[in-house]
């Protein structure tokens, strides 16, 4: 990870992790992913910490990552491009195909593809900021 910068790669996942929580609180998508999933909001059980704590991990691996794919001293347009292909054409796109055979929703597919497309964005801006 040579000129990668490390602190600015946990602040791009944090952030993201952030923005996970409000994106799929109450004040955003809950109801509207339940629906989507089957699922009525009431029945949601809260996490136990270990989702936290591996989707914390699971941030900061593909924060790194994104940081890498940059390089050092990215420009801030082109980390957000590059955010946007990388989350809607890549990580969105993908979700879509595992969507379809598994006869999952396009609403569920535009929630949880959008909080994608809307982290890598975050990393793109956190990473093309902070040089």
């Amino acid at each position: 990870m040579t000129g990668i910068n490390i602190w600015a790669v946990l602040v791009a996942a944090v952030s993201s992790f952030m923005l996970g929580g409000l994106w799929y609180s109450n004040a955003l998508f809950c109801k509207a992913w339940c629906r989507a999933g089957g699922k009525a909001p009431a029945a949601l059980k809260p996490h136990p910490p270990r989702v936290f704590a591996v989707s914390l991990l699971f941030a900061i691996v593909s924060a790194a990552a994104f940081a890498m794919l940059l390089g050092p001293n990215p420009e801030l347009a082109h980390a957000l491009k590059q955010g946007l292909i990388v989350g809607a054409c890549i990580v969105a796109a993908s979700f879509g195909i595992n969507y379809q055979f598994s006869d999952r929703t396009t609403a569920l597919w535009l929630i949880d593809g959008g909080y994608h497309t809307a982290q890598f964005l975050i990393y793109g801006l956190v990473l093309g900021l902070w040089h």
